[in-house]
């Protein structure tokens, strides 16, 4: 085990299980053992279920959700294609499986299952529905051992695997930088969708650093130009765009969403994201 995966997992496990006080289960909100739910009854529900008082009330059948039947299935899937390779504090790929790691923690201490994808051109790996610390650690080893370069982000690659794989409905957590088009409409329907969107500061800000050549870590052709004042502008006015469009297209389709930067304490974002602080 690497010094870096080590850290990762203490810190993380450390923050689920034991700076989570109170109530809270973990740093979302955790489904209770000791009281009951109702809704609306669906073709297929046991019939002996219906609560005929509420339903005569309400003038619809109405069902008791038990415990057992409220088990949440946890998913969280990182998109790791080339842009994740960068950072200043540190790299994005890096807080990627940081956050990915309090997640499954903090499922698996509310006691919901927990399964992984990591995507990028193509369904890259994948951690089968589990209660096991094991799965933790393999996910979180595998998103620091991937090679993101010269990979590109498909989002239409990952909503298709996400609709036609994960067939009970979830919580899926999505985790990338989310530049480029995204649609999560139909996936959202199907699931509750939650967006992590990891940034580093000097991205969306860059300084006018004059005539320089870079590295495209999606395609590795080398680009060269002038970042003055007026094409780091430019770029400015494209990232906010980017990110008005893709808010949007959230708030829409109900998608809760935070925006987490590499110089950020991703558990303390989290607990605010659910409201646990």
């Amino acid at each position: 085990m690497s010094n870096q995966l080590k850290q990762i997992l203490i810190k993380t496990k450390r923050q689920v299980f034991s700076e989570i006080s109170g109530n809270n289960a973990s740093i979302f909100k955790g489904e209770g053992y000791d009281f009951i739910e109702l809704r609306e009854y669906q073709i297929g529900d046991d019939v002996k279920k219906i609560d005929w008082i509420i339903s005569a009330k309400l003038q619809k059948p109405f069902v008791k959700i038990f415990r057992e039947e409220r088990e949440l299935n946890v998913v969280v899937a990182s998109m790791l294609n080339g842009s994740v390779h960068f950072g200043t504090k540190k790299f994005k790929q890096e807080l990627i499986g940081e956050i990915s790691a309090i997640i499954g923690y903090s499922a698996i201490k509310n006691s919901d299952l927990f399964s992984s994808f990591i995507f990028a051109d193509k369904l890259h790996s994948f951690i089968k529905p589990t209660k096991k610390l094991f799965g933790i650690h393999k996910m979180t080893e595998e998103i620091l051992n991937f090679n993101p370069l010269e990979k590109v982000a498909n989002y239409e690659e990952l909503k298709n695997h996400l609709l036609k794989r994960v067939k009970r409905k979830s919580l899926v957590f999505i985790v990338s930088d989310f530049f480029g088009d995204i649609d999560f409409k139909l996936l959202n329907k199907k699931h509750e969708i939650v967006a992590i969107i990891i940034r580093d500061r000097l991205e969306e800000n860059p300084p006018n650093l004059g005539f320089l050549s870079l590295i495209d870590p999606e395609s590795s052709t080398i680009l060269e130009g002038d970042l003055n004042p007026n094409t780091t502008k430019k770029y400015r006015e494209a990232i906010i765009e980017n990110d008005k469009k893709l808010y949007n297209h959230f708030k829409k389709n109900g998608v809760k969403f935070t925006k987490i930067y590499t110089d950020e304490e991703p558990f303390i974002k989290l607990l605010k994201l659910f409201g646990t602080k």
